[in-house]
Formats: C-alpha cells, sequence, structure tokens
C-alpha cells in the first residue's frame, strides 16, 4: 500500500506545523507502509530524514492553482498511489485513488470580505464543497470547525473525525536560560511586553489590538510595550497608520518571523501572550503560550474557548476596550498571572501530537481496508 501526503505547504504557518508534525510521527508509528512526499523541489530531501519507507516526489504545481488541478492527479498515477491525504482542503476531482482531506476551518466563508475578489469566494466555496464530497474522511481540528463544515457543506457528520492540533516540542521543553537571557538582550527587552504571534491577516484583528494596546498604556502601563511576531508588515500598511495614528512608533515593534528557538525564548519572556483573533480553526499559538507558562488574552469566539478552557482570560474581539480590561487583569494581578501559568501548563499537557497522528493514522488503516476488501 502506498500512502501519498501531500507537503507542499510544510513550510506555512499553521499548515506547516500540522504537516511537520504528521510526518515526524508517522516516522515514529509506522515502519512499514509506503509513503509518498508530494513535496516542493527544494524539499525532496525531505524524506531521507524520516526513514527508508518514506520517498518524495518534487511537485511543482502551486497549491490553489489550475496547475494542481492535474499535475497532481497525473503525480499520484505515476507513483500508483492506493491513498492520498491532503492537508488543505483542495482536493482535486481527478485524484484516481481514495482520499481524506483535512479542513482546518471555514474562514473564507465566514469572512469573504478579507478574500481578494469574488472569484477568490466561487473558487474557496467550490473547493471545499468538491473536498467534502469527494473525500472518504475529513478531518478536522476542532468541534467548532466541524460544526462550520457542517454549517456550509452538505456532509453526513459522522465523516467528519475531529483530531486536535498540539504544540511542538520546543515549546514544550524549557529552553536553556543563558539563551533566553541573550534573546532578552538582543531585543532590549527590559521591561513588560505584551506578545502576538501568528500572521497578521485582517482576521487576526491587530488593528483593534493597537487600539486596545494604546487604551492600557493610557491607563497608567506606559513602560508596556507590544511584540508582533509573524508576516512582514509592509503586506497590511493599515497597521501602520493604526500605529501612527496613536503615536506608537516607539512602542510597538514588528518583528516578522524569528527562529524556533528565538521564538521558544519570547514566549517565555512575555508578560501576557495577546491573541485576539476574530476565527480561528484552532489557534495554536495561544497553547504554545501557555505550554511556556505565560498568562494568555484571547477571544471569547469560534475554538478558542475550547482549546483554553479555563486557562485564559477571554474577552470579545470586537471590543477594544474589552481586550484592553482583560490585558489590565493580567497586568494588575499577580495571583491571577500564577493561576493562569499554572493551569496553561497543565492544559496545554492535554493536547498531544502522538495521540492525534496514532488517530490519523488508524483512519488511513480504516480507509485502505475497506479498499483491499471491496468487489
Amino acid at each position: 500500500m502506498r500512502i501519498a501526503i501531500d507537503a507542499r505547504k510544510l513550510h506555512d504557518f499553521g499548515i506547516g506545523t500540522y504537516i511537520r508534525n504528521l510526518l515526524k510521527y508517522l516516522a515514529l508509528i509506522d515502519r512499514d507502509t509506503e509513503f509518498i512526499l508530494l513535496c516542493r523541489p527544494q524539499d525532496v530531501n525531505l524524506a531521507e530524514m524520516l526513514g527508508p519507507n518514506f520517498r518524495a516526489v518534487a511537485e511543482p504545481s502551486r497549491p490553489y492553482s489550475i496547475a494542481e488541478q492535474v499535475m497532481l492527479p497525473a503525480r499520484l498515477v505515476m507513483q500508483n498511489v492506493s491513498l492520498l491525504h491532503e492537508p488543505h482542503y483542495v482536493l482535486p476531482p481527478l485524484v484516481p485513488c481514495r482520499a481524506v482531506v483535512t479542513i482546518h476551518d471555514c474562514i473564507h466563508l465566514m469572512f469573504p470580505q478579507y478574500l481578494p475578489n469574488r472569484f477568490a469566494y466561487a473558487y474557496a466555496r467550490a473547493t471545499l464543497w468538491a473536498a467534502t464530497r469527494r473525500a472518504e474522511r475529513i478531518f478536522t481540528v476542532s468541534e467548532t470547525s466541524k460544526a462550520d463544515i457542517l454549517r456550509y457543506c452538505d456532509v453526513p457528520a459522522e465523516r467528519i473525525i475531529v483530531v486536535y492540533n498540539a504544540i511542538d516540542d520546543r515549546f514544550a521543553a524549557a529552553p536553556d536560560m543563558e539563551a533566553v537571557e541573550r534573546v532578552r538582550e538582543r531585543y532590549q527587552l527590559h521591561g513588560p511586553f505584551a506578545l502576538y504571534v501568528g500572521n497578521i491577516k485582517p482576521h487576526k484583528n491587530l488593528e483593534r489590538l493597537i487600539d486596545a494596546f494604546d487604551l492600557v498604556r493610557r491607563s497608567g502601563y506606559e513602560r508596556l510595550e507590544l511584540l508582533i511576531i509573524g508576516d512582514q508588515i509592509s503586506k497590511y500598511p493599515r497597521l501602520r497608520r493604526a500605529v501612527d495614528r496613536h503615536k506608537l512608533h516607539k512602542h510597538v515593534r514588528f518583528l516578522g518571523f524569528v527562529a524556533d528557538d528565538t521564538l521558544a525564548a519570547l514566549y517565555r519572556l512575555a508578560t501576557v501572550f495577546v491573541f485576539p483573533s476574530l476565527y480561528e480553526g484552532f489557534g495554536l499559538p495561544p497553547l504554545e503560550a501557555m505550554a511556556s507558562g505565560t498568562p494568555v488574552v484571547t477571544s471569547n469566539r469560534s475554538s478558542l474557548p475550547e482549546v483554553v478552557g479555563d486557562a485564559a482570560v477571554l474577552v470579545d474581539p470586537y471590543s477594544a476596550a474589552s481586550i484592553a480590561e482583560g490585558i489590565q487583569r493580567v497586568l494588575s494581578d499577580a495571583d491571577l498571572r500564577r493561576t493562569l501559568s499554572e493551569r496553561g501548563l497543565a492544559r496545554a499537557r492535554e493536547f498531544s501530537w502522538e495521540a492525534s497522528i496514532r488517530r490519523i493514522h488508524e483512519v488511513y488503516m480504516d480507509v485502505a481496508a475497506q479498499r483491499s476488501s471491496a468487489p
């Protein structure tokens, strides 16, 4: 049996984390099945790090392109694949084998105003609908996302399987304190700071976070800084204009992407982690912050309450005043910070990539067995 996994988005922010852990734990739990990794040409050495039953095949077509609708199925025919796992919601209709798909969220359908045009919305809706109709099983990452899929797609609930995400090992183990101090000195972090990690797309709500940050500073926390880790600010000039409007140039820092070891240190150095997203299929960054012992303020919408449980301060993401109040609660109450830190560490331990990938592997075997027993 040959199982193909589309690994072209290996280096993406959220889906990339999912793919990297999927491959890592499949390599640990299955030494017999032959896995074909469809990856970008520059990643063809990926299989060498996983094991002899993994083989990489270059697939140059871009995700969400017209080319992938033809080239990817052709690649599967050439590799004689039995089962395909698409870790994002595009599943070409010409795929010649059985398939499972992971749909992380329905963000494009719930917030069409953030798409570039009506064609993009039509494409998202059509491909999502086609994937749910075509796939033998549909993985998703939270009960909230499952409900959203059922809302937009006519698919039996029993075909949708919730498999939670988890944190990377680098956040579970405390980094060397000397390394943490080097990060503190490199970025001159000698006072309290709020941290945000993630991309800076509009639904992440960073413009309102900047408004809330200004309110917090005006309430007496003049030393507080805000660090934003993610995409380059040049992609979204409205955020720069928000900083200009509040005259926060010296207090809001956009660092872009940082190395994993630097990010692990920043999580631990932060006074509070703030994640006011309007919508998340799962929302890994709050869980990573909790695993680092950092108090978390996050939205009371979508899957975020499901993920953080009672280990975070929940706020209304549509209200800058509510976000500011949540940050102020954490900054002003040492007992609350300690409680959130303890609860967050415990909550993060409830999520396991190994357990999640074992569940995915069980579904692979189940779907493959149905195929082999078919007349």
